[in-house]
């Protein structure tokens, strides 16, 4: 444990990691993936949360653009991250890992509820967490729900997993010159309005002294390298 840079983290997946090159759904190739990724954390045992977005399913800011009233859009979206978090669940049991689904809308057949002090217990006991439906309310999203609960587990740091190296100045796709930062202070990211996470996230973490981890999800190994200190991606936090 002493090489780990954090004894606990919260891995945030947004939903379109599980979609792979599709544009909808599940790519099955794809979960194993993240789920071997995971698995690599888990046996430096690190204690591992998992939140994971819906927007390979349903996007609930964009069905309430098309006219669906916002507060049931957002309300399908989050049953759109309980089905993501079982399938997640599914990859990662298959390959040994003892999770729990903890959902912030009741639905006991399927997975607990929310439950603080239980989710804390779990990790102790060396199991993943999955939380899924976000915060179990409309207009916030999977981002804030992500850093409420990575304070609430007291969890070291969210790692933010995306399709890029970490956070640039510049497009990386459309400029070649575009220049990675390695660190970032919360009040350049909220005045800029940087997309990689909503604002209200972003003002948790400031708020609550709490570092993000920016860094692409698909080279492999990389969660295991930033859990064990390498200098992977972006970290946002007080640089001052």
């Amino acid at each position: 444990m002493a090489d780990l840079r954090w004894p606990r983290v919260l891995l945030k997946l947004s939903g379109e990691a599980l979609a792979g090159e599709r544009d909808f759904g599940w790519d099955p190739s794809t979960i194993r993936m993240v789920a071997d990724e995971i698995k690599q954390v888990h046996q430096t045992e690190v204690e591992m949360a998992v939140v994971v977005g819906g927007g390979n399913i349903m996007r609930g800011a964009l069905a309430a653009e098309s006219g669906m009233d916002r507060v049931m859009a957002d309300s399908l979206g989050m049953l759109a991250t309980v089905q993501n978090a079982l399938a997640l669940q599914d990859a990662l049991e298959k390959q040994d890992v003892t999770t729990r689904v903890q959902t912030a809308i009741s639905m006991t057949d399927l997975a607990e509820p929310f439950i603080r002090r239980r989710a804390i217990r779990h990790l102790e006991k060396g199991r993943v967490v999955i939380f899924a439906a976000g915060t179990g309310n409309p207009f916030f999203s999977t981002d804030t729900a992500a850093v409420l609960r990575a304070l609430e587990i007291k969890a070291g740091a969210v790692l933010k997993a995306t399709n890029v190296d970490g956070i640039y100045d510049k497009d990386p796709r459309k400029s070649t010159d575009a220049q990675l930062f390695q660190s970032l202070d919360y009040s350049y990211c909220i005045e800029r309005r940087l997309g990689v996470m909503d604002m209200t996230a972003f003002a948790l973490c400031e708020e609550n002294n709490l570092p993000i981890v920016v860094f692409k999800l698909t080279t492999p190994g990389n969660i295991r390298r930033v859990v064990c200190g390498e200098p992977i991606g972006t970290v946002v936090g007080r640089t001052r």
